[in-house]
């Protein structure tokens, strides 16, 4: 290549390698491996690789606890255990919660503290009391002599069941941690981004509910 060239193909470029055209430094890693992906992206696919992965996972549990729910070995059955009225507080507080989950997100969106501040404490509160009615439940299972090693039937009810309160307990963690860092950091899009995450967790975790109610409570009162 002669000089005349070389002073050609550089003829669009700052002294210092600035590309006025593209808009980019042709020394920089995005120009030299043809664009990153943000990590905003990055972020959004790795949170519903986890989401869908906990699908499959509660997917395969209750695929178990129906294969499993007639195996009572000679003990109880859900028909003889479950009290529908206490389960039936349950999943109003979990519906409620995830509710004032949407608020919480409406009010981040808004930028409005005391509409934020107040829903998410309505959001822990409501988890709180359904978690409290299910350790409640299992404690009075197990002392009434139907542990989960009683029977199969009961072993993939506690599992299943165990499971998704072990989640929601996780999501009252996440919640604080989000209003924590609401609290520090402010409105930022990336603190919004994450409570995004959260309110995506939170209401799977409420569909998942539903399910449970339906198959493991109704059904098993209903044989």
């Amino acid at each position: 290549m002669s000089s005349f060239e070389a002073a050609a193909g550089r003829a669009d470029l700052d002294p210092i390698g600035y590309d006025r055209e593209s808009g980019r430094h042709p020394d920089t890693p995005e120009h030299a491996a043809g664009g990153v992906t943000s990590k905003r992206i990055v972020a959004g696919y790795g949170f519903w690789i986890f989401l869908l992965s906990d699908i499959v996972m509660f997917s395969v549990f209750f695929a178990t606890y129906a294969v499993l729910v007639g195996e009572t070995a000679g003990g109880p059955s859900g028909h003889e255990l479950f009290d529908l009225r206490n389960t039936g507080v349950q999943t109003a507080c979990l519906l409620l919660s995830s509710f004032a989950c949407g608020l919480a997100s409406v009010g981040a969106e808004a930028h409005r503290g005391s509409w934020f501040y107040a829903a998410m404490a309505a959001t822990f509160i409501l988890g709180a009391t359904f978690i409290s009615l299910e350790v409640r439940e299992f404690a009075d299972l197990v002392a009434r002599g139907a542990g989960p090693t009683r029977s199969a039937f009961l072993s993939a009810f506690f599992t299943l069941v165990g499971c998704h309160g072990l989640h929601v307990t996780a999501g009252l963690l996440w919640l604080l941690t989000m209003m924590a860092q609401v609290f520090a950091k402010g409105y930022r899009a990336d603190i919004l981004r994450r409570m995004l995450c959260f309110s995506l967790f939170w209401h799977a975790l409420d569909i998942i509910w539903v399910a449970v109610f339906t198959m493991v409570y109704l059904m098993g009162v209903a044989t």
